[in-house]
């Protein structure tokens, strides 16, 4: 358990998920790529933002981000990309099967990089 909490800077651990929290705000607003992506789940983005699934995806952002901290932490970049990368593999495999549309897998996918690359930048900063 030592190995969970031990060098961890918090304070990145925290920055990093809020900031990876509003990247994907703006990513997936209309002005960017809310629009064609919602239009490929026949998702309605006038109706009220689903908070539970917002909450979720909070509480997910901040275990990325403390996994990104306790690799920092160890030293351990390459890991940190390998486990990036098979989570952005798995998450596309899981929406081809859902038969999500290539733009959604792509667009979705294409954030998960994007917020990884904020937390580690972040915990380069802090």
């Amino acid at each position: 358990m030592v190995e969970l909490t031990q060098n961890v800077n918090w304070m990145a651990v925290i920055v990093g998920a809020l900031l990876a929290f509003f990247v994907g705000w703006a990513w997936y607003s209309p002005k960017l790529f809310g629009k064609r992506w919602a239009q490929g789940l026949a998702i309605d983005l006038a109706g009220a933002p689903p908070v539970a699934a917002m909450m979720l995806q909070g509480l997910g952002l901040f275990l990325l981000s403390w996994f990104v901290a306790v690799t920092a932490a160890s030293g351990a970049l390459m890991t940190l990309l390998l486990g990036a990368l098979a989570f952005v593999v798995l998450g596309y495999s899981g929406e081809s099967f859902a038969g999500h549309t290539p733009a959604v897998r792509f667009i979705n996918g294409g954030y998960w990089v994007l917020a990884v690359v904020v937390m580690i930048l972040t915990n380069a900063a802090l």
